[in-house]
């Protein structure tokens, strides 16, 4: 004789069907299966809590979803045009560092010097 569950277990174990994360949740140790029923018993199957845990699949869907756009965008891109904005971008980026290295240049130049050295090369002492 099998012992008939309580309908909340059984709506339990199919939200539990459609949630395999969880499964992964309790394999890890990180919580219990008393746990998980109790919150959702309380907070229901609509609760953020449940977001949470499918969070590492969306995270990976959106990098890959990413990674796809931009290669997309790459290979729809003529060779030549991106030769272009690179030099573009290389022009741009000398220039800067040709204002920074004459700020630096002038900033230098307006700091007084410490006097090293003599003021008459060739100093005669007398005896």
């Amino acid at each position: 004789m099998q012992k008939e569950l309580h309908p909340s277990v059984i709506k339990f174990k199919e939200f539990v069907k459609k949630n395999p994360n969880l499964i992964r949740e309790v394999r890890k140790g990180n919580t219990t299966w008393q746990e998980l029923y109790e919150d959702w018993y309380l907070l229901g199957e609509d609760d953020q809590r449940w977001g949470t845990t499918n969070s590492d699949a969306k995270t990976t869907e959106k990098k890959d979803d990413w990674i796809s756009t931009v290669l997309g965008t790459v290979q729809k891109m003529d060779p030549n045009q991106i030769q272009v904005y690179v030099n573009n971008l290389s022009q741009a980026l000398g220039a800067i560092q040709g204002v920074i290295s004459q700020l630096k240049g002038n900033g230098s130049t307006t700091q007084v010097k410490p006097q090293n050295e003599p003021r008459h090369p060739f100093m005669f002492r007398k005896d």
